[in-house]
């Protein structure tokens, strides 16, 4: 791989894939809208586009080619053929950045449990169809329609300093101020990825040649109780679950819902464990909000 071209790359762990890649030597090229600045200097080449525009997709793309594309922009099927139309004869692989949501809420989901070659195709907006529908049309989309290898990542919650979702530092800072912390299932687990293991792992998949699906995730799981207790533990603070009074509650499943990394590991990736990153990224989240 020489060349990628990236959709998106200034946020969260696409800043990760694109350092990753640069360190790889890889010449970049980051497709966005231009609204969000970077640090990346001139050590990549910037594109201005409108990923759900086909005629922006078209004219950016127009005469150009690349090795690898890596797409973080994509969220129904309508989204995955405009790459497709504009993309094909112009790369060699394509990287798409989907979601353990494909899967049902259920533990230990592996990457047949959920099969985008059969799944039924319908053309779909993003704004039409929930989170999950449109992951899966647009997987649906890749499989079943693009003439160029397509591999879909498929990773879980994302876990870091830069996420600007914040849903794992709304618990650091509920428990932090005493605020009560609402979980219908304590016992829950769920499993994670940090951030620069997201990025990591985008770029590993580029240098390699399977095709597919597959899941990628940091190994163990963690119960919702276990998390809480690190928190306060890395807080200082006591915490206050309760189970029958709904507030905000980003992972408040009902259930234990996770995936299994075993298809990447045994092609050669070697995953972090949860446990040896999650109490250093806690101290530095509550530290950030002192």
């Amino acid at each position: 791989m020489k060349t990628a071209l990236v959709f998106g790359g200034t946020r969260f762990f696409g800043v990760n894939l694109v350092n990753a890649l640069i360190k790889q030597g890889v010449k970049v090229t980051i497709a966005t809208r231009g609204e969000t600045p970077d640090d990346f200097g001139d050590k990549v080449e910037r594109l201005m586009v409108d990923r759900f525009n086909d005629k922006s997709v078209n004219e950016a793309v127009e005469g150009r080619n690349w090795d690898v594309v890596f797409d973080q922009l994509c969220f129904s099927s309508e989204d995955a053929k405009i790459t497709v139309a504009a993309l094909t004869g112009k790369i060699k692989r394509y990287i798409f950045t989907s979601t353990m949501s494909v899967y049902p809420f259920k533990a230990g989901m592996k990457e047949e449990d959920f099969n985008p070659y059969t799944y039924e195709l319908k053309m779909v907006r993003r704004e039409d169809v929930d989170y999950q529908e449109g992951k899966r049309q647009a997987e649906a989309y890749f499989f079943q329609k693009a003439s160029f290898p397509v591999v879909a990542v498929r990773i879980p919650i994302v876990m870091g300093e830069e996420d600007y979702t914040k849903r794992l530092l709304h618990y650091v800072t509920s428990i932090k101020e005493g605020k009560e912390v609402y979980l219908p299932n304590p016992e829950a687990k769920m499993c994670f990825i940090h951030q620069k293991e997201a990025g990591d792992f985008l770029a590993w998949t580029a240098t390699q040649d399977f095709t597919g699906p597959i899941n990628a995730c940091a190994t163990g799981e963690i119960t919702m109780q276990k998390l809480m207790e690190e928190i306060a533990k890395q807080t200082g603070k006591e915490v206050k679950i309760v189970t029958d009074q709904e507030m905000e509650s980003p992972y408040g499943l009902k259930t234990s819902w996770s995936i299994t990394n075993e298809k990447a590991q045994k092609l050669g990736y070697p995953f972090t464990k949860l446990n040896d990153w999650l109490p250093q990224l806690l101290l530095n989240l509550q530290q950030k909000e002192s």
